[in-house]
């Protein structure tokens, strides 16, 4: 009798044990097996309420916090900013929620939106604007009437216009401090043309003569409500919400002065007439820095383009599957030449993406890099990929598809944008047929795809950085920057200030 408890002991402790042995036990990552994964994209028009006053709303309550996030999105942008008037969008996006609104001057505005806690936001960028408000769900009905305020009814006060003009015109000033804005800019020069309306930078003359008179015409020419799209998600009734908002754009901007545009039409389409740089290397000099940025570029796709999941699967493995891409492997696990490197084939929206190459190197180092990144495009396009290449990335992209959607706020915004963008007219199924059209794509698909898009004779090079240095190359790997692309040109950098070309430096 004495011996039982310990019996029971002993069972209890070796049971473990046996569980563990019996259990198999991989000896390699890849070779672990789990079910299949099981999960149903939401559907869109589970979400879409059209409003009698004028805006779609995606909305979708959710209980877990005691808050409501909304984001009114806006058919405005800098694409319809009169020649001259450089920076308006951007002015005007800025100055709804801290010029004053409503009764509210700035300062009590501000004092407003901080007693309660939240957080109201607007920009205006390229193709969009947005206005944004996060509060906690009791305060929802006085966060909606600031939100109609800032929305219909700005004060656009000249001191902040005054102030924000000033803030703009230091940022103008320290426009070629940073190599990764330069890179930035300049890629977008070579990708889409000189005169394409993307392009069109403010400058000191273009932001002084923006009146106060320009910024009431331009918000007063679109924030109306037909040209919204609304994603809301939050502590409330989807009925009760829904009522509250029909309220909330009723009617449109208060107290037009006559002699302005006639407003609430709707925007012109987006201009799409881009201009891809000729084949070459672009070097800017930037002499004070001992790292070379380079983007390798290439005209990409517009969306809905047939080809669009068969490139997916392809620039994934090149490049945009981290350390299982090619690049990654050459590039920095193999020869140690960057921390990182990366290819990004985005389609465009309006018009066609572009397809890049991006990676930071010593400046030495540049050419080889920019040769081995060459010789990996060509190899993508020469041959199939292996079977265990294409599987993993169509794994990846399917199994990790659910994060495009693992939060109700994600859920609303997407569908929002595929609103306000056009996807949810031209292409209702989209998320519904993703994960089953990659997973149709073979490795004929992404050889096909590479050989029409990975065109190497097609390269616009950008690189930013020392040029004396960088032209040297490597002396163990020597590679003549100036041949390796067919044509080189010392790309100048621009005046801060009126965004014209500088001479080069004596």
């Amino acid at each position: 009798m004495k011996t039982f408890p310990l019996l029971i002991l002993t069972a209890a402790l070796i049971a473990p044990f046996h569980i563990v042995r019996a259990a198999v036990i991989v000896d390699r990552p890849e070779k672990l097996s789990f079910p299949p994964l099981k999960y149903d994209a939401p559907v869109p028009d589970q979400y879409r309420v059209q409003l009698k006053s004028g805006p779609v709303v995606y909305i979708v309550p959710d209980h877990e916090r005691p808050l409501v996030n909304v984001t009114v999105y806006v058919r405005t942008g800098k694409y319809l900013e009169p020649a001259g008037k450089e920076g308006l969008a951007e002015l005007t996006g800025w100055l709804l929620t801290h010029g004053g609104a409503g009764t509210n001057s700035a300062a009590q505005l501000e004092e407003r939106v901080a007693f309660l806690g939240a957080q109201l936001e607007s920009s205006i960028g390229d193709n969009q604007g947005s206005v944004g408000l996060n509060l906690l769900s009791k305060d929802t009905d006085a966060g909606l009437g600031l939100l109609r305020d800032v929305l219909y009814a700005p004060r656009f006060q000249d001191d902040k216009i005054a102030l924000r003009k000033q803030q703009t015109l230091q940022a103008m000033k320290q426009r070629n401090d940073d190599s990764s804005a330069i890179e930035d800019r300049e890629a977008d020069f070579l990708a889409h043309g000189e005169n394409f309306w993307a392009n069109r930078y403010s400058t000191s003359n273009s932001l002084d003569s923006i009146t106060a008179l320009d910024i009431e015409k331009f918000h007063y020419a679109w924030f109306w409500p037909s040209n919204f799209v609304v994603a809301i998600t939050g502590d409330f009734e989807r009925d009760a919400m829904i009522a509250k908002l029909e309220k909330l754009f009723a009617g449109g901007p208060e107290n037009v002065p006559m002699d302005h545009l006639v407003a609430g039409g709707t925007p012109p389409p987006i201009p799409t007439n881009i201009v891809f740089a000729a084949p070459g290397v672009y070097l800017v000099n930037k002499p004070e820095v001992d790292q070379g940025r380079v983007s390798l570029m290439l005209p990409g796709i517009q969306r809905g383009n047939p080809d669009y999941y068969a490139v997916v699967i392809m620039n994934n493995i090149l490049g945009g599957g981290g350390f299982t891409s090619h690049l990654m492997n050459r590039i920095r696990s193999d020869e140690g030449l960057a921390y990182s490197v990366y290819s990004s084939f985005v389609p465009g929206v309006y018009y066609p993406g572009t397809f890049t190459i991006g990676f930071q190197s010593k400046s030495r180092t540049v050419a080889y890099a920019c040769a081995i990144a060459l010789e990996e495009t060509k190899r993508m396009s020469a041959q199939p990929v292996s079977d265990a290449e294409l599987n993993l990335s169509k794994k990846s992209i399917i199994e990790g598809f659910p994060n495009f959607f693992n939060t109700k706020e994600k859920i609303v915004e997407q569908f929002a944008m595929d609103e306000f963008t056009g996807r949810h007219a031209k292409d209702p199924q989209f998320w519904q047929n993703f994960r089953a059209k990659i997973a149709a794509v073979t490795d004929q698909d992404v050889l096909r795809v590479a050989k029409k898009y990975l065109t190497p004779d097609k390269f616009a090079v950008l690189v930013v950085g020392n040029q004396t240095d960088i032209l040297l190359g490597y002396p163990t790997h020597p590679v003549d920057l100036k041949t390796l692309f067919g044509t080189f040109h010392e790309w100048p950098l621009r005046d801060p200030l009126t965004m014209q070309p500088l001479p080069p430096a004596k």
